[in-house]
């Protein structure tokens, strides 16, 4: 019988793990490789905020599990992890159910030999009170589609009231002064300079104001300081 290896996760670390175990076991039938995520689709996720900024549609960039599995010798399965159970070496997906709450698959429960989870992380908040109700965040496509509406919203409704001979700023804070904050605010900034060319002359950059928000010393404490300096 095959080995039954399980990755939960497809993010950057459990995508690259089935692709190279599909490759080394699964293909010759050595082991049986099942990738596991909630989305069918994979966006590396420091290009969240290109998409955000609305440089990169996120659907030219967006890896699709089933095609890359079909390709590498893998499985994949959509679903939301809900249990592990160890001592039966079982996990619990989730049901899967339509925009409706339809139910289109019930809950499945998958066996597994050797057990992966590489489920990623998300921001944290640090208890700060309101950053959950009111902040946006980037640790999904969702979440930067999310913001891109937000943004465009936002860039029409200040181009119209200067066009209407309003005093307006539009403000925008960033938190996080790491490589992720950095570069979202440079796109933001080039977005703005492009905004004519679609219709929107009045907002520029004059009237765009950018902050960014960062506990250490420097932006990009984790890079040299030449790049910070920079």
């Amino acid at each position: 019988m095959q080995e039954r290896i399980v990755i939960v996760g497809g993010g950057a670390g459990g995508l690259e793990l089935a692709t190279m175990l599909g490759r080394k076991l699964g293909r010759k039938k050595k082991a049986k490789i099942t990738l596991i995520d909630r989305n069918s689709t994979h966006l590396w996720k420091p290009l969240l905020h290109e998409v955000a900024s609305g440089a990169l549609d996120s659907r030219l960039a967006e890896l699709d599990y089933r095609g890359q599995s079909a390709r590498e010798g893998f499985q994949f399965l959509v679903g939301t992890l809900e249990a592990v159970n160890k001592d039966e070496k079982s996990i619990q997906l989730a049901a899967i159910t339509d925009e409706q709450g339809h139910e289109v698959l019930a809950p499945r429960s998958i066996q597994y030999d050797r057990l992966i989870l590489a489920i990623g992380s998300v921001t944290a908040d640090f208890g700060t009170p309101g950053v959950s109700d009111h902040c946006y965040f980037l640790d999904s496509l969702r979440q930067a589609d999310e913001f891109h509406e937000h943004l465009l919203n936002e860039f029409l409704r200040v181009n119209q009231s200067i066009e209407d001979g309003e005093n307006t700023k539009l403000s925008l804070a960033i938190v996080g002064g790491g490589a992720t904050g950095v570069e979202l605010a440079a796109e933001l900034i080039h977005s703005v300079s492009l905004l004519s060319i679609y219709g929107l002359s009045f907002l520029d950059q004059k009237h765009f104001e950018v902050r960014l928000v960062e506990a250490g010393k420097r932006l990009l404490p984790a890079l040299p300081e030449r790049l910070s300096a920079s």
